[in-house]
């Protein structure tokens, strides 16, 4: 008994150790699949930019713009603007500021960042400029002053401000934020998408690692249900007719 006990301890073993191994390469799999994601994000922004009314419509779906660099012209409304904390920088806001399009929408744009509930005011007349173009923020919106929003979140905006307003909004390059007197604000390119394959990998790591601790279970029950060693199951002989 005391074989067969070391026998299931060993195959256990050898099975967890075989499904660590693949945990890992399947980790290391889905950090391949990131760090594409990374690259085709870095890619998009990168790529020459295009008119937003190209890529982004009011009402409309954006299947293939956010993350990109884009050109606009209009003007800024006066008095539609908010504030914006940033996240882990106290007194720092991002501005966010109301563009009249030259179509008719309404563009939420992230001019920068000031230290400041009073920010310097957006230019006026026709203007152009370019930025990248995000996706409505998430964040819930919590209890702030009057002005301030805890997130670009477009449904919020949508609440106060004219429409109709873009499926999504644009943050201001470094140069342009600068020559409005603010400081440039930092952005989270929405990430992409990895190759496919890298991702199936991944998945099918961790399913043979799965396999693996439950094949390494089913062959330890097995060498128990084997029983007691042959040679303590010798039959006696019968007894002989007289």
């Amino acid at each position: 008994m005391r074989l067969i006990r070391l026998r299931q301890a060993g195959i256990v073993l050898v099975g967890l150790v075989l499904a660590a191994v693949m945990v890992v390469l399947g980790l290391w799999q889905l950090d391949v699949y990131h760090s594409q994601g990374q690259a085709v994000a870095e890619q998009r922004a990168s790529a020459p930019p295009s008119e937003v009314g190209a890529v982004a419509r009011a009402g409309q779906p954006v299947p293939d713009g956010y993350g990109r660099t884009v050109l606009f012209r209009g003007r800024y409304l006066p008095g539609t603007e908010v504030l914006v904390p940033e996240e882990d920088q106290p007194g720092r806001y991002r501005v966010v500021t109301a563009l009249r399009l030259d179509n008719g929408d309404v563009l939420p744009v992230v001019r920068g960042t000031a230290t400041s509930t009073t920010a310097p005011p957006a230019p006026s007349g026709d203007q152009a400029g370019q930025g990248l173009l995000l996706p409505s923020e998430e964040a819930p919106t919590g209890d702030l002053p009057e002005g301030q929003i805890s997130s670009v979140r477009l449904p919020t905006l949508a609440q106060t401000w004219p429409a109709p307003i873009v499926s999504g909004f644009v943050t201001l390059s470094g140069d342009e934020s600068t020559a409005q007197g603010l400081e440039p604000a930092a952005v989270v390119l929405p990430e992409g998408s990895g190759r496919l394959r890298n991702g199936a990998y991944a998945l099918q790591w961790w399913v043979f690692a799965a396999f693996a601790v439950g094949l390494a279970l089913r062959m330890a029950r097995d060498q128990e249900l084997g029983g007691p060693e042959v040679a303590d199951l010798t039959p006696e002989e019968p007894a002989r007719a007289t």
